[in-house]
């Protein structure tokens, strides 16, 4: 199947497109889904779920495990003796059985035997009559004819509502199974597609290929990832270059430092959640929800002037303050808080050095728009404070989990390997180390990694589908996570002074961050090379991850303007294909 993920690939021929729009079609009209009359299909509470997959027979069981994990976090478990043992901690099921499997008694004995211990999704392919085998199961059946790479896409993509189930079986297989049996469901999740699907042609995005081997061939950055989703549809999402220059290959799922994207991607959107909730009030002031700013120069600053940057705050370079007797580089009881590998920070040094030093700092431009990180620690503080939890769990528990980001988070390495997390700096100045997974920006990781401005990493694809809860007003995978007024409050313009929304930033109607976005785009930029862009007029989002800052802080991707000439790039593409399509229709 044709989908864009993994780099420099070479150029796909119209008859290669033709032909994977047919098979994709072919894979809509066969499959059928039965047993689904408690309305398992699509997966709802991803967040209740522990998801395992196991292959009986399946030549395409990789590429079916690569696409569910689009959705959700899913593991392989392979069949063996030892196969019920590792299954005790999942709740969910998914097996995957081509027809000839289902032929030997103990493969339907074992299916009908796991369905009475765990919710089992059972995905099949070729003979339909071998679902006569199956009339004893009662969960979920995916049942394909053909057996293909596009079927197995197509069934994954289906289990979680990524595309749709419509088909009726043609004719009776036995009792259980007769002729007109069959489920419909709705999309509620992203769908992995082609460009062509929302009548773009590939080769108008090529240029895309063009502008990043630009910015890599320049030394702006060794690697980035560019995603585009439109209407509901990942249409792009291809990896470019190496970790750092002449290192692994970058992979379109890799995880990056998103630096002051964590603005938007996790303090605004708990923000929201709690402005939602009623437990803040974006005129009350940060003295009412942060005790510590009491009888400070902060106490009386309203919320909505710190989210809009407006409160006046100054910037501070924290490292500076930092004597010698505040870091080790040994970690100890006195010495806990881990900033980089061989950097250590004393106990209780943000409370006693850091948050002093900002409630003191002086506000000297309050109702002017200075942008400053200090508004969004003195959030992370509101958060934490009106939430009941620290941020990164706050953020993890009300979103990444239920969405089914497998990558969001803070501190990657505490859950990931290093291999996939890409690196930002050779640090030289301060922590004196590769930067690989420990957060680029000195202030958040002298705080522990978790800062409201700053210390968020992610996939493109997790990327993808927060914003995509935006764009659909606030609902994704059958779960409204805010109401679509919320989501219109915080993303419209909200400053009479500055064209910025609640924590988001936005288009200023001219050249940025696009000469061809909308008015109406929202989003947020990240000082390693990163940025977030939400178009609703145009139902897209754009996606671009770099570490620009590797080996060394350096201004090229803007001085190239690399992140805006990529999403012109998308923007013509989109209009050559809406002129074709109307030309068509004439």
């Amino acid at each position: 199947m044709l989908i864009f993920f993994g780099g420099f690939d070479d150029p796909i021929s119209p008859a290669e497109i033709t032909a994977d729009l047919n098979l994709k079609a072919d894979a809509q009209q066969s499959t059928v889904l039965l047993n689904n009359a408690s309305s398992t299909i699509p997966l709802i509470n991803l967040k209740d779920r522990k998801i395992a997959s196991i292959n009986i027979g399946l030549l395409y069981a990789h590429s079916f495990n690569e696409v569910l994990r689009h959705f959700a976090p899913v593991d392989e478990v392979e069949l063996t003796k030892a196969t019920a043992t590792k299954l005790k901690p999942y709740t969910t099921i998914i097996v995957q059985v081509n027809s000839e499997s289902l032929a030997y008694p103990e493969t339907v004995n074992y299916l009908l035997n796991l369905q009475l211990e765990k919710e089992v999704i059972l995905v099949g392919y070729g003979n339909t009559f071998a679902l006569k085998l199956l009339s004893s199961f009662t969960d979920p059946i995916i049942w394909n004819p053909e057996t293909s790479e596009t079927a197995a896409d197509f069934s994954a993509q289906l289990i979680f509502g990524g595309t749709t189930a419509h088909n009726r079986l043609k004719e009776e297989v036995s009792p259980v199974y007769t002729a007109g049996s069959g489920f419909s469901t709705e999309k509620i999740r992203l769908r992995y597609s082609t460009p062509e699907d929302v009548g773009i042609n590939s080769a108008n995005l090529n240029k895309i290929d063009k502008i990043v081997n630009e910015a890599i061939s320049q030394h702006a950055t060794p690697s980035a990832v560019v995603m585009v989703v439109k209407n509901g549809n990942v249409i792009f999402n291809r990896a470019y270059g190496s970790h750092t220059y002449g290192g692994a290959p970058t992979q379109p799922d890799d995880i990056y430092d998103l630096a002051s994207v964590t603005k938007t991607a996790a303090t605004t959107i708990a923000v929201m959640r709690l402005y939602e909730q009623q437990k803040l009030d974006l005129n009350g002031s940060i003295g009412s929800y942060f005790p510590e700013a009491k009888e400070t120069n902060k106490e009386f600053i309203p919320i909505k002037e710190v989210m809009l940057h407006q409160a006046g705050f100054i910037n501070l370079d924290f490292p500076s303050y930092m004597k010698s007797q505040d870091h080790s580089a040994d970690s100890s009881y006195s010495y806990p808080v881990k900033v980089a590998d061989n950097y250590f920070v004393r106990r209780n040094y943000y409370q006693e050095a850091m948050l002093p030093k900002m409630l003191d700092s002086p506000i000297r431009t309050r109702g002017q728009y200075v942008y400053s990180d200090i508004s969004m620690y003195m959030m992370k503080e509101v958060v934490e404070h009106q939430s009941g939890a620290s941020l990164d769990q706050y953020v993890l528990n009300e979103f990444y989990a239920p969405l089914g980001m497998r990558t969001a988070g803070f501190n990657p390495r505490r859950r990931f390997e290093r291999n996939k997390i890409v690196p930002t700096e050779e640090d030289t100045y301060f922590r004196k180390t590769l930067l690989q997974g420990d957060v680029h920006d000195q202030g958040a990781a002298l705080v522990n990694g978790v800062s409201g401005h700053a210390g968020l990493f992610a996939s493109a694809n997790d990327l993808a589908i927060l914003n995509q809860v935006l764009l659909n007003g606030g609902k994704y995978g059958g779960i409204q996570y805010f109401k679509p007024e919320t989501v219109d409050l915080f993303t419209s313009r909200q400053s009479g002074v500055s064209r910025r929304g609640l924590g988001f930033d936005r288009s200023d109607g001219g050249n940025y961050p696009s000469a061809l976005a909308s008015s109406g785009t929202y989003g947020h930029t990240g000082y390693t090379g990163t940025c977030v862009w939400v178009d609703p007029k145009n139902d897209l989002i754009y996606i671009f991850l770099s570490n620009r800052v590797y080996p060394s802080v350096n201004n090229k991707l803007n001085s190239l303007r690399i992140r805006p000439r990529i999403q012109d790039a998308i923007y013509e593409a989109i209009s050559k294909g809406n002129d074709y399509q109307a030309r068509s229709a004439e």
